[in-house]
């Protein structure tokens, strides 16, 4: 996946200005897509280039004139024929997990206190993601559309992170 299709999605939710983007990736897609603001601010641009985004100015008081972007038609035909494509299966790649493989190598204490830090992220994360869930979905049996989706990946979220809590603990535990 490119960085312009986390943008398209994005877009087709709501369109928003580069900043506004910046701050939603903060918040949600980039939970499973990081980029940075300048970035965001770059693909924009190209995309914008190539038709896919359409540029609204939007006057603002006491401060300059901001761009808000929202998907073109070219930019949904781009961003359907990439829903359609086939995706491969993503392989594990985890330099903590070859770390921890290691540990009898080298300085096993280094390693562990590598994974205990890992842990508490992952653990901030999942109850990030149960509050989000709480707060934003008390009622999953009723979604449908967009609102199904979001909710359905956010839970995904939370297995991944059930998984690193529960694997690091694990490992913690033992080693």
């Amino acid at each position: 996946m490119a960085l312009e299709h986390a943008l398209l999605v994005a877009l087709r939710e709501r369109p928003a200005s580069g900043l506004e983007l910046a701050r939603r990736f903060d918040k949600s897609i980039g939970f499973f897509w990081h980029a940075t603001h300048q970035q965001i601010y770059r693909v924009l641009g190209r995309m914008e280039g190539d038709g896919w985004l359409t540029v609204r100015t939007v006057a603002q008081t006491g401060r300059p004139d901001k761009k808000e972007y929202a998907v073109s038609a070219a930019g949904e035909r781009v961003l359907a024929d990439w829903l359609a494509a086939d995706t491969p299966v993503e392989p594990l790649r985890s330099e903590l997990a070859l770390k921890a493989r290691a540990a009898s190598y080298g300085d096993r204490e280094a390693v562990r206190r590598q994974l205990t830090d890992h842990l508490a992220e992952h653990e901030t994360r999942l109850a990030a993601y149960h509050q989000m869930v709480e707060e934003q979905y008390p009622d999953p049996h009723a979604l449908t559309g967009a609102d199904l989706d979001r909710y359905l990946v956010l839970r995904g979220g939370v297995r991944l992170e059930e998984f690193w809590t529960g694997w690091l603990s694990e490992y913690l535990e033992h080693a």
